[in-house]
């Protein structure tokens, strides 16, 4: 992994874990997952006629990649409807590291060194250990389905990083394959927000439109940056650097949700930072 890569791949966390937090910040998740998805589409339409379409064989990766996308948005949804941002959010990206190195090894041929192996575990610990501490910290019992449909959100992000870290690599065109993944992603939600809320639609989006639109613009440059890293270096590493968003993510929980930020997770912060630290000195 070259500074360039690991570059895009931490502005990538950044911008991710702030579309994250647009939307979360909408009380309606429908409504604001309308809004990120359609922007994400608006762009990718927009950039469509510019770039080149890409080849053949990864139109099979573009679909199936679109129906992982649709789900991780429902899982999601789900997540933000049910806990709070700073818990919710390290629980699903958290679980993606460790799954994407599995798959990675499986299905990409992708097998891991020592150094890399081992970072990748020890920054998915500080990740969760984030998680488990905001729980537990809250003297609140954990809520389980919440943690359920966070870690599922995170198994959703492995396995639709792994199709699509394939599939971009096949398209001959990084910029091609995210105009037309977000048209196909982005396009579903919408849709059933309009024929479910019919003549309330308008209404109801006017007042989070702009907020959400930026979410949606935020959500295409974060995941482009990591489709491009994704044709340099190898899956899991760029999936665990990625994960980095979680700093942010909690340092947008504290200031903007008054979500509590303490020495345990300061902890598992500088757990996670070593375990990067570990992966770029393997890379």
């Amino acid at each position: 992994m070259t500074p360039l890569v690991a570059t895009a791949v931490l502005i990538a966390a950044i911008t991710h874990a702030s579309w994250n937090a647009v939307a979360h910040g909408i009380k309606d998740q429908l409504l604001a997952f309308t809004l990120v998805g359609g922007g994400g589409a608006l762009c990718g339409a927009a950039a469509a006629g510019f770039v080149p379409l890409p080849a053949a064989a990864a139109w099979p990766y573009l679909v199936g990649s679109a129906v992982l996308h649709i789900v991780y948005q429902l899982l999601l949804m789900r997540s933000f409807t049910l806990g709070d941002f700073g818990q919710m959010y390290p629980i699903a990206r958290g679980t993606a590291p460790l799954a994407v190195t599995v798959l990675a090894a499986a299905f990409a041929g992708e097998t891991p060194g020592g150094w890399q192996a081992a970072g990748v575990l020890v920054a998915s610990a500080g990740l969760v250990g984030l998680a488990v501490w905001g729980i537990r910290g809250s003297g609140a019992r954990p809520h389980w389905a919440a943690i359920a449909a966070a870690a599922a959100t995170g198994l959703s992000i492995a396995a639709y990083t792994v199709v699509d870290g394939l599939g971009v690599r096949t398209a001959g065109t990084p910029l091609g394959y995210i105009a037309w993944l977000m048209i196909l992603e982005g396009s579903v939600i919408p849709v059933y927000a309009m024929v479910t809320r019919r003549g309330r639609f308008v209404a109801e989006i006017r007042p989070y439109a702009v907020r959400g639109l930026l979410g949606g613009v935020l959500s295409v440059a974060a995941y482009g940056l990591v489709l491009w890293a994704q044709t340099r270096a190898d899956l899991a590493p760029i999936s665990a650097l990625r994960e980095s968003s979680i700093l942010v993510g909690a340092a947008i929980g504290a200031v903007f949700f008054k979500e509590r930020f303490g020495a345990p997770r300061v902890a598992a912060a500088g757990l996670m930072v070593a375990g990067i630290g570990m992966m770029l000195h393997a890379g």
